[in-house]
């Protein structure tokens, strides 16, 4: 009797295995059943489905079982990083990320249609707009990626370097500096200079009851130990607000002395800049932020973007739509939105407080620009050194409030000089297109 009991045992536990391990597989399938069905070595995905931008324009589609891309090459350079390549060497592309909804996958029937001919996925970039950033990049490395921060659709997102799909290049043959298979919007993270001095901003704005009636004095440099940390310009005696219009260093060298390095490290998380972020489903590239020691130079430098700091495109984009969004941040999507994908993807989290996302607003309001006609426009530059005897990246971030308009923008040049002379004429010469 012993023994049958002890088969029977080990029968059930066979069993429960069994069992447990077709649960495990069926759960399997059903999160990544579209991902098999649709790998790059099935030939069947690369002869189904149509990508196009936001208004109808083809950008993807399928000519005799082959896959084939927009008639305009402009228009295949400029979104290349959006709807990606034939090889699949463009992580972030469309033609990856999508492929299961364009091939016409569901667990029931895998890929099975009577026509076979797979679905459309109607992108938010806005192919036009995408011409336009490529053309103001002129060739120089860097991103423009442009978003309603009411939605979160990307209506706009061009990396460069690029290439045209048709006619792409041999890796054999490709210089590993240039990375022209990387999204530099979502797969980059770059020291990102004053456009920081804004998380210092909202961090003394919470901390510090008096921040707005505080003045500092700018003599163009502040002396920490054997280390100076230096200002461009000697300001004087001045406050916050001006401080952030003129990018004053020494202001927000003193208010990341203040802060230290626990309270900074905690908002850059609260805001996803030292962590991750979503565009369309794609995990942006993680940032950085090091803690440094009490009242050093490195502090007072993290505080105004530099030391070991690194900030990616797309998530400094959805830190800077909050602010123009009452501090309510949506997920940032690159399909054009339905009513039915509306409601299924317009996630949102709050950032901030409404009371500091108008704060953080008004100390980046530019008023009276001439550089940016008709265009209500609040936003930061960014002049980020990184070492030796290259020229500092150059960074614009920011939203306008223009009625009907609500874009907010990250510009980035790499290695190009000043924020002010190099990034802002692009980012505006975008959203002028923009509010056409």
């Amino acid at each position: 009797m012993y023994r049958i009991n002890k088969r029977a045992l080990s029968v059930l536990v066979l069993v429960a295995i069994a069992i447990l391990g077709m649960l495990f597989y069926i759960g399997r399938f059903l999160i990544f059943g579209g991902e098999w069905a649709t790998s790059r070595l099935n030939p069947t995905v690369q002869s189904r489905g149509m990508i196009t931008d936001r208004n109808g324009v083809v950008l993807a589609g399928v000519t005799d079982g082959r896959r084939t891309f927009a008639e305009d090459a402009n228009v295949r350079r400029a979104t290349l990083h959006a709807v990606g390549d034939r090889e699949g060497n463009i992580g972030t592309g469309a033609l990856r990320v999508y492929a299961p909804n364009m091939a016409g996958y569901n667990f029931l029937t895998g890929l099975y249609s009577r026509a076979g001919t797979g679905n459309t996925v109607a992108l938010s970039i806005d192919s036009n707009l995408n011409v336009e950033a490529m053309r103001a990049l002129d060739g120089r490395k860097g991103t423009v990626i442009v978003s309603n921060y009411q939605t979160g659709e990307v209506l706009c997102m061009v990396s460069s370097p690029t290439f045209d799909p048709i006619h792409p290049p041999h890796i054999d043959t490709l210089d590993d500096e240039e990375g022209v298979f990387l999204n530099r919007a979502i797969q980059a993270a770059y020291t990102p200079g004053s456009i920081f001095k804004i998380v210092t901003a909202a961090a003394a704005i919470e901390t510090f009851e008096d921040v707005f009636w505080r003045t500092f004095v700018c003599t163009g440099a502040i002396h920490l130990g054997e280390d100076t940390v230096t200002c461009p310009s000697v300001h004087g005696e001045i406050d916050i607000v001006r401080g952030m219009r003129v990018s004053c260093n020494i202001v927000f060298c003193e208010l990341a002395l203040d802060l230290g390095a626990d309270i900074l490290s905690d908002y850059t998380a609260r805001y996803d800049l030292s962590g991750r972020t979503r565009v369309g489903g794609i995990q942006t590239m993680i940032g950085n932020f090091d803690k440094a020691e009490p009242y050093t130079a490195d502090l007072a430098w993290s505080g105004i973007g530099q030391y070991d700091n690194l900030v990616n495109p797309a998530t400094m984009l959805r830190f800077v739509s909050a602010i123009a969004n009452d501090g309510n941040a949506v997920e940032l999507q690159l399909r054009k939105k339905s009513t039915l994908f509306s409601f299924l993807s317009n996630r949102s989290s709050r950032l901030m407080s409404a009371e500091l996302a108008r704060d953080l607003g008004d100390l980046i309001e530019i008023q009276n620009s001439d550089n940016f006609p008709g265009l209500q426009i609040h936003a930061k530059t960014g002049t980020a050194q990184v070492g030796g005897d290259r020229l500092p990246h150059a960074w614009y971030v920011g939203y306008i409030t223009n009625p009907g308009h609500p874009l907010a923008f990250v510009v980035i040049v790499e290695n190009s000089g000043t924020g002010s002379s190099i990034a802002a004429p692009i980012a505006n010469r975008v959203l002028q297109a923009a509010i056409r």
